[in-house]
């Protein structure tokens, strides 16, 4: 285990960081609270248009800043967008092209030791760093969350639940508190929120800024809202199916918890010094009764139904309320916007970059650059190969398993991905795929299995 805890020193240097950030620079800094819910999807908020639920908290917080409307998980799965949003790097840049399981034969992931996540690059400039919630890119050493920067983990280790009140995956625990393991009482939304608040209050008392990392497991199948919820969706909704008001319930119940953490933040004064940041980590599971809107396909798609998520940033005092965002942006882009926000220096070995300006509402556009989704899958669809998505402007390549032709769409003028251009378009065809073959070869040199005993 000890040869995994870099000092504070060599992490500052492996995350590229010339210095410490000064005193002056920290001065007004703000805590950071990353709320990341699981399977959303894009038309499940009743922001973003839905019209069978009701979720004003989160709609607060789309109100009280900016609203991203191009903004992107970096896989239409769960462990990679992790990997992704706490390091700033393309997921199978740093092991993880699919999903950290925890059955070894159907595993696809191991998160680098060499990446440095975000709690890490945190951690020169004095934040404890906390994670809520579900963790999914490691079930033991040296790939725990202490292990990987974390001051402090009461979570879930492992990619799902079998049960919201059980908490179990295979028969196995995989609670924990730190380094202990914990058999708690009650639905996981309630229990995670809980446990978000006293992290707060705890932080309220010694001071300390603080990076808090809120991974809810909602509304991830199975779809188990508490029994009163559900019963108050099928009363309000006359005519709703039992598996949409399973889901629509299990929203409801996710966005009442997330009032609440918003509302300790309130109560013990961190509101007005807190960069609050709420996406998912990639699009609905619509077999399950959720909605991906307007858009075609939905989680495991690379179509913009599996990949295109919610996404709001509220910082008061410096991002504008009622403000759009209309730049594409990955998750990946989190760990740069949030260190340029706390004032130190992204590492510069990142893919991400930062959104900052975009959010405060300066209209110059990122600078172009291609982007890529990955997933890496077992069963007879995958058989253990990748797939992928590429974008260079409006231009999309995807394909949706491994074995099917590339297709390729131009968003701008065919947003709902109708119309394959791949045989009218062969020389751009070409070109992406050259773009992309790069990236295969780069992504290759890194191992996403864990080393033999």
């Amino acid at each position: 285990m000890e040869h995994s805890r870099l000092s504070r020193r060599a992490l500052l240097l492996a995350a590229g960081s010339a210095a410490a950030a000064t005193a002056a620079d920290l001065a007004g800094a703000p805590n950071v609270l990353l709320i990341l819910v699981d399977d959303l999807g894009f038309g499940d908020l009743s922001s973003y248009g839905a019209s069978d639920l009701q979720t004003p908290n989160i709609d607060r917080l789309v109100s009280e800043g900016v609203r991203f409307d191009n903004f992107y998980a970096n896989s239409p799965v769960c462990s990679p967008t992790r990997a992704a949003t706490l390091t700033g790097k393309y997921p199978d840049l740093v092991g993880v092209p699919g999903l950290v399981r925890t059955m070894p034969a159907d595993n696809w992931g191991y998160l680098s030791q060499n990446a440095v996540l975000l709690p890490q690059m945190l951690k020169e400039a004095g934040y404890h760093s906390g994670i809520v919630g579900k963790w999914n890119l490691g079930l033991s050493t040296p790939n725990t969350p202490n292990e990987r920067g974390f001051d402090h983990f009461h979570g879930f280790l492992g990619d799902m639940m079998e049960d919201y009140y059980t908490h179990l995956r295979h028969g196995r625990n995989y609670m924990r508190r730190n380094e202990d393991v914990i058999d708690p009482k009650g639905h996981a939304t309630d229990l995670f929120t809980e446990w978000a608040t006293d992290y707060l209050d705890e932080r309220k008392r010694d001071g300390r800024k603080f990076f808090l990392y809120l991974a809810y497991n909602a509304p991830h199948v199975p779809i188990q809202p508490p029994p009163e919820w559900l019963d108050r969706v099928k009363r309000r909704e006359p005519g709703i199916t039992e598996k949409r008001a399973k889901m629509v319930a299990l929203i409801e119940h996710l966005d009442m918890s997330i009032g609440r953490v918003l509302a300790a933040l309130k109560k013990n004064g961190q509101t007005e010094k807190t960069l609050v940041l709420f996406t998912s980590d990639n699009g609905g599971q619509v077999s399950a009764g959720a909605s991906c809107g307007r858009l075609r396909g939905a989680k495991e798609d690379m179509f913009e139904g599996g990949i295109r998520v919610p996404m709001c940033a509220v910082w008061p005092g410096r991002i504008p309320a009622k403000s759009r965002c209309d730049q594409v942006a990955l998750t990946m882009d989190l760990p740069a916007t949030i260190c340029r926000a706390v004032g130190i220096t992204p590492p510069k070995d990142l893919n991400g970059v930062s959104l900052l300006a975009a959010m405060e509402g300066n209209s110059q556009s990122l600078t172009p650059r291609d982007l890529i989704w990955v997933r890496r899958d077992g069963g007879m669809r995958s058989q253990g190969r990748d797939y992928y998505a590429f974008r260079r402007g409006a231009w999309k390549l995807l394909q949706n398993h491994p074995f099917e032709a590339m297709q390729l769409y131009n968003l701008e003028t065919d947003p709902g991905e109708t119309t394959n251009l791949v045989e009218s378009q062969p020389q751009l065809h070409r070109e992406l795929t050259a773009q992309l073959m790069l990236h295969l070869q780069e992504a290759g040199r890194v191992p996403w299995e864990p080393p033999r005993s």
